[in-house]
């Protein structure tokens, strides 16, 4: 059985939501995952941040367009008055629910159960849709099966043995609906997945049910080897391994989030991207398996800022590393990058929250200087270390471009150089016509 995932924008209007049911209607069994329509979880939001402020009118107000946006979809979606009305009754009940929030105390735990509905209303309207095309189609409430524990992680035995019994109750049925991002949490509560959120739900529900692929379905034409805005003669990436699609992830590529891919990973699932726009395209797929000797991509990150800590003192000196480190970890910054001589240590950071106090609790230990403005760079691939020449290749594209730190060794699959973002377009230009259309 396949897993499939479909996003907000795929399911944003009436006919995205009909262009999906003749995506999914290929007569192969299948659960599929769905967001909340597009917009929607921001405006419950904003609902939520009058309902904190007090102001119930305010939020009625917003409560009201939205309904009445989605009454227009409901008009949109159905042409059979029986499976209009279904719907059109949900619509109520689900906004009257919303709105007997204006009327209590509100505190996260309400914002959280308002946020929920989103999903709850878009997996209904697709289902009917579906059972009104006489597709043998079910709804399965995620909130009977996906669950976090205490300490907000998903349960997967749990998972696993909830979601059976609701598999078991529909044996005949060809397609399962359920809803991505919402869960409860080990009270019991409504509650969400937060990280990756429906992208999350489609990998953990692929390795419960051990599905054959896990497809998310985004309105992103897969993964390039390089920004088609920044630089030219750009080509989708057909292949990546699951560490090669973490390290992408790290640096803003629109692909997946690293948590939300790790179930699917270990349970090893291939995990393919697909483009709702251009259904007949290939996409990309990520799995474990590795392309030997192949570099795949090249990212980049913006609003680096550079941090030099150079001691005489640190000369054999063992807990000097240490003590930089707790540094950091005291004002909860993470590092990007590192470079150590025997004289200095570099960093890179992207959360300049704290640079002040840091570079003063750094002065303690030996001069610092700071550099702002800068870009990572990185290469994706098959790096390990035997295999000879990659780098050779890489340093040869970043000839001309001044480059302040370089890392490699803490990933078989990356490289990265860190540099002045006016220097970006340059070097990303120069490495893909090295790397990829030499």
């Amino acid at each position: 059985m396949k897993v499939l995932k479909f996003g907000g924008t795929s399911v944003g209007s009436a006919q995205r939501m009909k262009d999906v049911a003749k995506l999914i209607t290929d007569g192969e069994k299948k659960i599929v995952v769905l967001s909340a329509m597009s917009g929607t979880t921001n405006t419950l939001v904003e609902i939520s941040d009058y309902l904190y402020k007090k102001n119930p009118e305010g939020a009625n107000e917003i409560i009201n367009n939205l309904e009445a946006k989605y009454k227009k979809h409901v008009e949109e979606l159905f042409s059979t008055e029986e499976y209009k009305k279904k719907t059109l009754d949900l619509i109520r009940e689900e906004f009257d629910f919303i709105r007997s929030y204006t009327k209590d105390l509100f505190t996260l735990f309400e914002e959280k159960v308002i946020l929920a509905q989103g999903e709850i209303i878009s997996t209904n309207m697709v289902t009917n849709y579906l059972q009104e095309q006489r597709v043998n189609a079910v709804l399965i409430s995620a909130l009977e099966y996906m669950r976090t524990d205490k300490n907000a992680e998903p349960d997967p035995i749990y998972i696993k043995e909830k979601l059976k019994v609701q598999l078991e109750k529909y044996p005949d049925a060809d397609i399962y609906i359920t809803q991505g991002f919402i869960c409860r949490n080990a009270y019991g509560e409504i509650d969400n997945l937060q990280r990756g959120g429906s992208d999350y739900t489609a990998s953990l529900i692929g390795a419960a049910v051990n599905a054959s692929e896990i497809q998310i379905w985004t309105d992103i034409d897969g993964m390039h080897d390089n920004d088609p805005r920044i630089v030219d003669k750009t080509s989708p990436v057909r292949q990546l391994q699951f560490e090669e699609a973490a390290e992408l992830a790290y640096f803003g590529a629109k692909i997946l989030h690293p948590t939300c891919i790790q179930p699917a990973k270990y349970a090893n699932i291939p995990v393919r991207l697909l483009n709702t726009m251009e259904p007949s395209a290939p996409g990309t797929l990520i799995s474990n398996d590795t392309e030997h000797g192949k570099i795949k991509a090249v990212a980049a990150k913006d609003n680096i800022t550079a941090i030099k800590i150079k001691s005489s003192r640190m000369l054999l000196a063992h807990g000097f590393l240490r003590k930089v480190f707790e540094i950091f970890e005291s004002y909860q910054t993470s590092i990007d990058m590192i470079c150590t001589s025997e004289v200095g240590v570099s960093m890179s950071i992207d959360n300049t929250k704290h640079l002040q106090e840091i570079v003063n609790d750094l002065k303690k230990y030996g001069t610092v200087t700071v550099d702002s403005d800068m870009c990572i760079i990185c290469v994706v691939g098959d790096l390990t270390w035997e295999n000879v020449g990659f780098e050779t290749q890489a340093l040869y594209a970043m000839r001309e471009i001044p480059v302040r730190m370089i890392s490699y060794g803490g990933s078989n699959y990356n490289i990265s150089f860190l540099i002045k973002e006016e220097d970006k377009k340059r070097a990303l230009q120069s490495l893909s016509d090295t790397l990829f259309n030499h």
